[in-house]
């Protein structure tokens, strides 16, 4: 559920080296931190496995040009076997990023949208973005938010600038609560915050958690208890590959105890679901 496309392919990449670099290191991953949507689909296919793929697209944050969704849109439709494209749109750009949102589902074919509140610089609660989170409902597609910790920008003075607090999982209860159509996908361990995520996805039906961007074996008790009990049915799999591998996260999740039976949900059938695909 959580794939990066880092590179276009020519050289431009999603986000500036110093960014690149201090999510390289705080990652310690071995794989290339700059992937293509040809690059990931040829590894995935070798893997056997799909991949939700998308950027973020921070442009009026950062000040670093985004690679464009719908150039990542059109390349995945070439390998629609093993890839799944998701949008991204700048909220800061108002009316401009609503109707890109309605493009890129109606015309380029995204399935859904990443967001990233802390590098995008915005608070997912605030009554500015209502009508882009209205549309996304009309349009009937999830979007997935960024939440709990931060690798962009960890280690650098200030975190570059970088506010935690934007990602705190809490302010998107006013989202789901405010749009209960809208598919909210929580990525990643909500750290700090984890109480906050496993509340929110417990109380509300279109509230879900993707379990990106953490080894499962570093993952908080709480949660192992929760995805293997309660919340079984809303969480699903996902690597924030290319920091995390898709094949040392399932090695990981293998030895959390979660009971086999329970496993393909969350590996598989519920991101059908929620994407739409389940036969």
């Amino acid at each position: 559920m959580h794939v990066h496309v880092e590179s276009d392919g020519h050289g431009h990449l999603s986000l500036d080296q110093e960014l690149m670099d201090a999510s390289a290191a705080y990652f310690k991953g071995s794989d290339s931190r700059t992937p293509s949507v040809e690059d990931l689909a040829e590894r995935y296919r070798g893997a056997g496995l799909a991949a939700v793929v998308f950027t973020v697209d921070a442009t009026t944050a950062t000040g670093h040009p985004a690679i464009p969704s719908e150039q990542i849109a059109e390349a995945a439709a070439r390998h629609n076997d093993v890839l799944i494209p998701f949008g991204s749109v700048d909220p800061h750009q108002g009316r401009a990023a609503v109707d890109r949102a309605r493009r890129l589902v109606e015309e380029h074919g995204v399935r859904g949208f990443k967001f990233h509140p802390s590098l995008q610089a915005f608070a997912p609660d605030d009554p500015a973005w209502a009508e882009l989170w209205g549309t996304i409902e009309q349009l009937g597609v999830p979007a997935l938010f960024h939440t709990g910790q931060n690798g962009i920008g960890a280690g650098l003075p200030g975190g570059r600038g970088i506010k935690l607090r934007y990602s705190n999982p809490l302010l998107l209860d006013d989202v789901a609560a405010d749009f209960p159509n809208l598919t909210v996908i929580l990525a990643h361990p909500s750290v700090p915050w984890q109480a906050e995520a496993i509340s929110m996805a417990t109380h509300k039906a279109n509230v879900y958690i993707d379990l990106s961007g953490w080894r499962p074996k570093y993952f908080p008790p709480e949660l192992v208890r929760a995805a293997g009990g309660l919340l079984r049915k809303k969480v699903m799999f996902g690597s924030d590959y290319p920091l995390i591998t898709p094949e040392r996260w399932l090695a990981d999740f293998a030895e959390l105890g979660i009971d086999e039976a329970h496993r393909p949900g969350i590996v598989k059938d519920t991101a059908a679901k929620v994407l739409g695909l389940a036969r």
